[in-house]
């Protein structure tokens, strides 16, 4: 808070006359306001302003991450399918391919298999994304 003392002088006219502390306050708000960091200037150019783009929203660290995932998804469906629906299929008696089990309603059949299969996809893979997650905060990549 400014502190001002009134001073009048002989011609009746009142100088408002600021404290020390007040005027260092003022003279270190000046400097505070010259040294914050200016927003740089925007890139001059098609290619200066694509390569801005590229670098502050992370475009192709998006794309690595989206290519590896696209990759994992089909890795992880291929697991499910091939290894270990044959050995569900094995515990289950009765259903040589769990992708193909249909539950009869009434007149009506529902192909729950392939359902299934996805669920089981679905576990596996938010799984190991799960650990994935984990192991790189606890290298303490972000």
């Amino acid at each position: 808070m400014l502190k001002f003392k009134c001073v009048s002088n002989q011609s009746n006219v009142l100088w408002f006359v600021m404290s020390k502390e007040d005027k260092m306050l003022e003279e270190l708000k000046k400097i505070r306001e010259l040294l914050a960091a200016k927003p740089a200037p925007p890139p001059k150019g098609l290619w200066a302003e694509f390569k801005a783009f590229l670098e502050s929203y992370k475009v192709l660290g998006l794309a690595v991450a989206f290519i590896l995932g696209l990759y994992l998804g089909q890795l992880v469906q291929s697991l499910v399918s091939d290894l270990i629906m044959p050995v569900i299929g094995l515990a289950l008696p009765g259903i040589d391919n769990l992708s193909t089990l249909k539950v009869p309603v009434s007149s009506q059949e529902f192909g729950v298999g392939s359902f299934l299969v996805a669920l089981i996809t679905f576990i596996i893979v938010a799984c190991v994304i799960f650990i994935i997650v984990k192991v790189t905060k606890k290298w303490g990549i972000q």
